[in-house]
Order: C-alpha cells, then structure tokens, then sequence
C-alpha cells in the first residue's frame, strides 16, 4: 500500500457499507450483506463518523483547524475537505428526503392501491384506464426512488473516503498558551535538575576530576553491548545486550514498572505490539506517522488484515477500550505497561549512527491516563506523570531539564507536550581537552491530547447528566531502554572505567553495587 493512500481495509469497507446503507437486515440493490461485513461495517463507521476531528466544531470554526495546522506546520487541503463536506452533507440531505419518502409510501401504497383495485373491479369502462394509470404510478413511484436512492448511495460511496482521508490529515490544534514556534530549536527551557556535586553548565572534568568516556566507550569496556553481532544479524541500528548490560536494561524497565504501580497507582498492563491499522489510525500514528512502522501484510497470505509493529506501548493501552463506553466510576484510568517498541526511523539517515541513541527496537515503559473531558483535569495529570519521571531521574541521581515544546514541534495529535531531556556527558561538540563537552539529549515526552485519540477511538464516557462524551487522554514515558542507559552509564562512571549501579537498581542486579571492567 501506498504511504499516502487512504487506509484501504478500513474505506473498502466504508464504501460498501455506504453502498449498502438502509439495508441495516437485509438486501438493497442485490448485494447481500454478511453479520460479519455489517457487525465490521457499523463498528467503523461509527468511528469514522464521530472518531476523527470534531466535525461539528470544525464546520462552526474552521478557522481554529487552518490556524492549528499552520502553527504545527503542516499542510492540509482545507477548501477541498470544505468542499467535499458540503457534497457529502447534501447528498445525505437527500438521502434522508428520499428514504421518508419511502416509509411514507411503504405506509400508504398498499392500502392505496388495494382501494383502488376494489374500484377497478366496478369501474365503468370510461373510468377504468384513470384508475389504471393512478395504479402504475403507485407501482412506479417506489421503483422510481428506489433508483434515486441508489444512484446517492453511489456518489456518497464515492465523495465518503476522500472526506475521511482528508479527515484524518486534519491535526489537533494546539493549546491556546502553547509557545508558536517552527521546530524544536523553539522549544523552551522550563527548568533543570543536577544531583547534589554535580553542574551541568560546567565540564564533567571539573565536577568529576577525570574526563569522561562515551557510553560507546563504556559498553564496549565493560562487555555491556556487542554492536557489531547486531549489526551482523539485522543491519543498522541493532545491537546485542549482553551479561550485565542485559541486567542492567531490565533492572531499569522493572524499577520504573514497579514505582508505577506500587507508589504512583497505576495498573500494569501486557499489550499487544502487533495491532490492526484501526489501532494505529485511531491513536494517531497513522497515516502521518505510517512511514516510521513496521508493516507486516498478512494479507498476501490470507489473513483479512494487515499487522503493523507499535513504536510504543501507548498504542496498545489506548487501543484497550476503543469502541467502548467507561462507566464514569471507572475514570481515570490509570495504566502502566513494559513493551518492546520498533521504528524504522526513516528520514533519520546519517543522525546518530552510532550508539544506543536512535535504534530500531527498545524497550519502554508507558503510562496512559484516559480522563474526563476536562481541560483542567487533565492539565492536573500532565503534572503528575511528569512528576513521576522526574521523581525516577532524581532517585537515579540523572540530571535533567524540562521542556515546553512549541507549536512546530508537537506532532499530529498533541495539543501540549513538554519533552524530558537527560544530561549525557558523551554528546556535545568535543571541547578543548579532546573529550566532550557535554549535551541534553530526549529521554522522555509528556503529551496532553484532549478528546484527539479518544475520538479517533470511538472511546467514551456517560457524564453526570447522563451524556456520551469523548474523554481526554495523555501519555508519558516512564523510562525506555537502552537509550536511558547513555546517561546513567555516563554519569556514574569512575575514573577507572567502572561504573556505579544506582541504588534503586542494585535489587534487581543481584545486590551488586557496581560493574567492573573485565579482569584481563
């Protein structure tokens, strides 16, 4: 499939369902529709029509999507999706005056004709040939609108998936109090933290007495990673954890999953991470996003759909309840999961080649709060779980900085998001002495959302007054690994090219307190 085309599973079953519609238990123009077609067809279309954008607020305010767009800079075809809207609205306006017309005549024909034909019986001849016609008329007119409605249900079929297409590309407008700006170069410093002897604005020599080493370095030293049977095995981008490396990967992943759910209340959850393309259209991921996943056609060997490999656990938690109403009692739901996550990182080519920094699998940890539609309630989360992360950085003495992303750089389907950024000794342009001078790199991203992916989702909530709403949704790293092993590697390294566990680490690595370099 191609990356810019419609989602073809999900509109070629729109499209017969349009053709077919009115037919809810039965036939219409011939085409005998299957439980499974129609059970299929009602789930999507009911995404599709409440599940993307507000079409509402859209039609009232267009101008709010135009400028939402240009802020985030991105491009979409609005005086076509204007004008497809007003064809699709007119043809369903006269969908609905046809279809009245036959339930009315449905109701009125048969008595009708019935009285007439008991008139035909004892008609003079010279009144016989008007009943006679009134008669064909009768029998005509159903015929007649028959026709009609299915020449309408063609041109919807035909004006539906290019109005959803265009749907989709529309993205969530920003905050209003969300800084303009065209890229990450934009994004505002919110504040920083350094552990107690440690300050980044000055060189790891003078807070440490030795130059550091590049994690590359360590890894290396240490017999942590082997890049080179990675690469091997799978190409670029790939490595092999190895020994305490491995350990020390999973103590992190079970440390963050572990304070999750034992001091912060949120429940652990295992997701899929080969999921449908409904589930990656409906967190958002798609179709902007379709370049950077994996795509598994299981359709060239039978299957009914396509597979496609998650590049976070979010997905997997999102897709969780789409399609469902949560009993306001149930919110928020607070979830937690460990998944491994794969990106192809296409137009990533020549950018941080080396290393664990941009790899095509890794392991994260996720936290999703799906909330009710309410702006304040959900800016409250969007604190939470960042005091999470940084509670985690701080208890693994990481230094770090907060954030505030601007307009350019928050993607399709945030309408906030502050980013984490680590401090890692070994990035930076390399200093006067020959080693590094330093640099933050982003280790975690805080993302508020409103009602974007739950609509998407088709995923909502009954309100106090008894009313479906769309809830609010936010996501947030946790940690992922290998990537976070950069800095805790470079910052707790020793002059002897040891490096000191952190103590919230030591329980899940046999009680050791630090990893030795190999004895020759």
């Amino acid at each position: 499939m191609a990356a810019n085309s419609a989602p073809k599973y999900r509109c070629e079953v729109v499209a017969e369902f349009f053709a077919a519609i009115g037919c809810i238990h039965g036939k219409v123009s011939g085409l005998q529709i299957s439980a499974q077609l129609l059970e299929t067809a009602q789930c999507v279309i009911s995404r599709y029509i409440f599940g993307m954008i507000d079409i509402k607020a859209f039609r009232e305010n267009p101008e709010r999507f135009v400028r939402g767009a240009a802020e985030k800079r991105m491009t979409v075809d609005f005086p076509r999706l204007t004008a497809l809207d007003e064809q699709r609205r007119s043809i369903l306006t006269d969908l609905e005056v046809k279809r009245a017309e036959q339930n009315r005549l449905s109701k009125e024909t048969g008595p009708q004709m019935g009285k007439l034909k008991g008139q035909l019986k004892t008609a003079a001849e010279a009144d016989r040939a008007k009943i006679q016609a009134q008669l064909a008329d009768l029998e005509a007119t159903p015929v007649r609108l028959k026709n009609e409605v299915i020449v309408l249900e063609r041109l919807l079929a035909d004006v539906e998936p290019a109005w959803q297409e265009l749907l989709l590309t529309v993205p969530q407008p920003p905050a209003a109090d969300v800084p303009k700006g065209a890229g990450s170069d934009d994004n505002i410093e919110i504040r920083r933290w350094n552990p107690k002897g440690f300050d980044t604005a000055i060189p790891f020599a003078k807070n440490r007495g030795f130059k550091p080493r590049t994690h590359q370095d360590l890894v290396r030293t240490l017999g942590l990673v082997d890049f080179e049977r990675g690469v091997k095995m799978s190409g670029t981008r790939h490595y092999v954890l190895t020994g305490l490396g491995m350990r020390l990967h999973h103590a992190i992943i079970r440390y963050a999953l572990d304070f999750m759910a034992d001091q912060r209340g949120f429940q652990p959850m295992g997701v899929p991470v080969i999921v449908r393309e409904e589930c990656m259209i409906g967190t958002g991921f798609f179709p902007a996003g379709r370049e950077q996943a994996y795509h598994l056609e299981e359709s060239k060997r039978g299957s009914n759909h396509d597979l496609f490999l998650t590049g976070t656990g979010e997905v997997g938690l999102m897709g969780l309840h789409a399609d469902e109403i949560i009993p306001l009692e149930s919110l928020p739901l607070k979830y937690v999961t460990a998944s491994t996550c794969f990106r192809r990182e296409a137009g990533a080519a020549g950018k941080d080649t080396a290393g664990l920094y941009r790899i095509h699998q890794f392991d994260k940890v996720e936290q999703v709060v799906v909330c009710r539609a309410d702006d304040a309630e959900s800016r409250a989360w969007h604190k939470t779980m960042l005091e999470s992360v940084e509670m985690i950085l701080q208890s693994l003495e990481l230094p770090y900085r907060l954030l505030q992303c601007c307009t350019g750089d928050l993607g399709v389907k945030n309408e906030d998001m502050i980013d984490v950024e680590s401090w890692m000794p070994g990035r930076g342009e390399i200093g006067a002495d020959g080693s590094p001078t330093g640099a933050f790199g982003e280790t975690h991203s805080a993302s508020r959302l409103a009602d974007f992916q739950c609509r998407r989702l088709n995923l909502r909530y009954k309100d106090e007054q008894g009313r479906t709403t769309f809830a609010y949704a936010l996501n947030n790293t946790v940690v992922a690994s290998p990537r976070i092993l950069i800095p805790l590697l470079e910052m707790h390294q020793n002059a002897d090219g040891s490096v000191n566990i952190p103590v919230p680490l030591r329980c899940h690595m046999g009680g050791r307190e630090r990893i030795e370099p190999p004895s020759s």
